[in-house]
């Protein structure tokens, strides 16, 4: 493999480079659009409307949006080969009626998504662009995917669909998902996800009249105590949040439903099945517990455990060309490289055995994942070239 020094004694591989800084302010106009269309769970259609529009400017051939919404276009390369994959997620976490203007104070932009991950999509765009402006032709095709259902309840859905049996990306040589800010972080361990609504059914009644009548708040609340609990389970590590509760109708009466969802994380495809089965177990045990008093079925409260979201665990060796890649060019961009663990769309890849990795596109963010999320623009071009330099050196250049 190439060094990045010796990449860049190519006339067109450096044109690309310089490419890239000259057109900063275009791509910060990119991010800002990009973020002021609401892209909700589900609700992405607009934002990959406009992504198809930059992607066919960027120069790219067969711009698409595929049957779930995945905004697809391709960089044929000088050899049929299985492609190489540079994507970035079109969906945020804030749902549909969330304010996405963008607020500029000093050199910093305040909005929902401005970082995580407006920041990926318009990078994406701007390795396009400057591959397209320098006239490189890679060995490999690029197949560029701007993807729909990366977070939350979305579950991966963009990503599933990309690499299905018979998907567009189901050969694909490699996966560089672009996510959020930053310029060191190099992610090659997919952090694997198990996400629950549980909810519990009774007959509820009057607060007085009906008073002893099992209540699923109070059994939920005794699980949720005794989850909260638990010992943190080390080596490998396993996580547990309780997200978001409610129930009930009126502050007089004993409910008749309640529900709670729970969000399991480990590296660990076999710490999550012990994760869960010793939720199960606890949810269990409480509704026994409420229902201790009541005899026969009908008075009792009723329990319902759904898997709502299953994102899978994987690994990429640390000596896959494509880590070596990204490695090199983090340390060419002046950053130590930090290797790490994350929940993205690399997650689904890594688990097909496919290899695969996650970079900041460059800059610095903030409050992620908030409504006072934040992005500066230090060092954005060096993260921008960081992942142009890993995606030539692991594609190779024509």
């Amino acid at each position: 493999m190439l060094s990045v020094s010796q990449l860049l004694e190519q006339a067109d591989v450096r044109a690309a480079h310089e490419q890239i800084v000259a057109t900063d302010d275009q791509t910060l106009v990119d991010q800002i659009g990009l973020t002021e269309i609401p892209a909700p769970p589900f609700g992405e259609e607009l934002r990959g409307r406009r992504m198809v529009e930059l992607l066919v400017e960027a120069g790219l051939t067969d711009v698409h949006q595929d049957g779930v919404g995945n905004v697809l276009g391709v960089r044929p390369g000088a050899e049929d080969r299985e492609p190489l994959v540079l994507s970035a997620h079109l969906d945020t976490v804030f749902p549909a009626g969330t304010d996405v203007t963008v607020c500029v104070d000093g050199d910093v932009l305040r909005a929902p998504g401005i970082s995580d991950d407006a920041r990926g999509l318009a990078a994406l765009v701007a390795v396009a662009r400057a591959l397209s402006k320098a006239g490189i032709t890679t060995r490999r095709p690029i197949l560029f995917a701007a993807t729909v259902g990366e977070e939350g309840r979305g579950d991966l859905r963009g990503v599933r669909h990309l690499f299905r049996a018979e998907g567009t990306a189901s050969e694909a040589a490699g996966f560089i998902s672009l996510d959020g800010a930053g310029l060191d972080y190099v992610v090659t361990r997919g952090l694997g996800a198990r996400r629950f609504r549980v909810v519990l059914r009774g007959r509820g009644g009057h607060s007085w009249n009906d008073w002893g009548t099992p209540n699923p708040i109070h059994a939920l609340g005794r699980a949720v105590g005794a989850l909260a609990a638990w010992p943190k389970p080390t080596e490998p590590a396993l996580s547990l949040t309780v997200a978001r509760w409610g129930g009930g109708t009126s502050v007089n009466a004993i409910p008749s439903e309640a529900w709670v969802d729970l969000d399991l994380r480990s590296e660990s495809s076999r710490r999550l099945d012990d994760g869960e089965d010793r939720l199960r177990a606890v949810l269990d045990r409480s509704v026994a517990e409420e229902n201790s008093g009541v005899t026969g079925q009908a008075g009792g409260l009723h329990l319902e455990v759904s898997v709502v979201g299953n994102r899978p665990t994987g690994v990429t060796d640390l000596d896959s060309p494509l880590v070596e890649a990204a490695l090199a060019a983090t340390g060419a961009a002046g950053a130590e490289p930090r290797v790490t663990a994350a929940s993205t769309d690399a997650n689904l890849p890594m688990s097909l055995g496919i290899p695969a990795i996650t970079l900041g596109a460059g800059g610095s963010a903030g409050a992620v994942h908030t409504t006072d999320e934040w992005y500066r623009n230090e060092d954005g071009p060096v993260g921008i070239q960081r992942a142009l330099h890993t995606l030539l050196l692991v594609s190779g250049v024509g």
